[in-house]
């Protein structure tokens, strides 16, 4: 059999030999769990590992940094029940420092490996093998398309062997459903390089789901195959797409769309911003950015406190005039949108100085001096709600100490009824009886110690 090269760049590293062929042209990506048997001896032909001898396959995810540089290498080029023999340089196995006891330094390793069976990438949410990848060209880079942004693919769609679509079509992530991109292809495109050229097998539950696509001769529940190449769009070019979408559902009245869109815009800005001064972290909202990107950032936060107004999202609202102000400190709009904030969040007495700050500006804001009218409206009848408020307070503490004052009065005696004033026996001088005089003003006691009308001399 033929020995060739298979080291990506062509210095020896790592030599294959096909000891049988495999069935197909299919081969494992990146990604794929695959399943195999090895046999691993040193150059002298000492066995060092072999999965025949525990009778047990091995498995390992393709490319993931789970096993050796070779096998990543080598094992990705095997078709099912192909058995070939790698010849692995110490730089793409286990390097100068070995693996002891069984492995010396600097050593050239050989694996005999059997391609059992693989399992492809799964790109499915739930892991349930219902999106599965099988790269054909790989990416140029290691970014991949955000939700939101604008993705340009060539899609060609599969049914037994039967093609059913053919097209390009660019269309924002998350919006496929209006160009009739099913759902499984967007799923995928989120893990998409740009110029990646993959084939997906897309189950029903993200494809046609129960319905099937009759005018396709789809039935439901069918398992449909897409092949794809995708072209990705610089971030700030993705950044100017997503503002105008916000801009068109503002104008349809659709702010919590307007918002996604919004954010989104931003988080391309922080990300582009970043990338342009390779940097390994992204922006904060504090950090400058260049002229026209200052401009759109503005743009962005100005327009997300109009939705945050409009949807009575008042301290987001506050927040995105404040993040406007530090890149644009006296822009008006800000202003008086932090202003109309304020007010909605009842602090005229805050919102005022926002709007005197508008008139600085643009005196001639018609606007700004109806909105310090209605402040002052809303401060007076804080005042005079403020002293109602004092005054029905004062009058309850008072009519409570009133009462309070009675409560203590009704329990002391009242010196003016019941025995007192009105003699007993036992008060008149001898207990003697009271007297006709006396009888007849019982609140008068007679002096004179006898009873008679004389009274004694004091």
């Amino acid at each position: 059999m033929t020995i060739i090269d298979i080291s990506p760049d062509k210095d020896g590293g790592v030599m294959k030999e096909i000891i049988k062929e495999g069935i197909g042209d299919e081969t494992p990506s990146n990604g794929s769990k695959v399943t195999v048997h090895y046999t691993g001896t040193l150059l002298d032909g000492t066995k060092f590992d072999s999965s025949r001898d525990r009778n047990e396959p091995f498995q390992f995810k393709l490319k993931r940094g789970a096993v050796i540089k070779a096998w990543n290498i080598g094992v990705a080029t095997m078709k099912k029940g192909e058995i070939a023999l790698l010849t692995c340089a110490p730089e793409y196995a286990y390097g100068k420092n070995g693996s002891p006891p069984k492995i010396p330094p600097n050593a050239t390793l050989k694996f005999e490996i059997e391609m059992i069976d693989w399992k492809a990438e799964d790109l499915s949410p739930e892991k349930n093998g219902s999106i599965e990848r099988y790269p054909i060209v790989q990416g140029k880079d290691f970014s991949f398309p955000e939700k939101g942004g604008l993705v340009d693919v060539h899609l060609t769609g599969m049914y037994n062997g039967k093609v059913f679509e053919d097209r390009d079509v660019k269309f924002p992530l998350e919006e496929g459903e209006e160009y009739d991109v099913i759902e499984g292809v967007e799923k995928a495109l989120e893990k998409f390089k740009r110029g990646e050229k993959s084939k997906l097998k897309i189950k029903s539950q993200y494809a046609f789901k129960d319905t099937g696509k009759p005018e396709f001769g789809i039935p439901p529940n069918a398992t449909q195959t897409q092949k794809m190449l995708l072209s990705k769009k610089e971030r700030l070019e993705q950044a100017k797409i997503c503002k105008e979408r916000a801009a068109t559902y503002i104008k349809a009245n659709k702010y919590s769309l307007a918002i996604k869109m919004y954010k989104k815009v931003y988080s391309y800005l922080l990300r582009y911003s970043c990338e342009m001064d390779n940097k390994d972290t992204i922006k904060t909202e504090n950090d400058v950015f260049t002229s026209d990107e200052d401009a759109l950032a503005l743009s962005v936060h100005l327009n997300l406190a109009l939705c945050y107004l409009k949807t009575n999202q008042n301290v987001s609202a506050k927040n995105a005039c404040n993040d406007a102000l530090q890149l644009s400190p006296q822009n008006e709009k800000a202003l008086f949108r932090r202003g109309q904030a304020y007010l909605a969040l009842a602090s005229p007495e805050i919102a005022i100085k926002d709007f005197q700050e508008v008139l600085k500006i643009q005196p001639k804001n018609t606007a700004a001096v109806k909105q310090i009218e209605v402040c002052n409206n809303l401060i007076k009848k804080q005042l005079s709600k403020e002293k109602r408020l004092y005054a029905n307070m004062f009058d309850k503490f008072a009519q409570e100490d009133k009462q309070k004052e009675e409560e203590k009065l009704q329990d002391q005696p009242d010196v003016m009824c019941g025995a007192l004033g009105e003699w007993g026996q036992e008060e008149r001088p001898g207990g003697r009886d009271a007297t006709a005089f006396e009888k007849e003003n019982p609140n008068i006691l007679m002096l004179n110690a006898n009873g008679t009308d004389e009274f004694q001399n004091m």
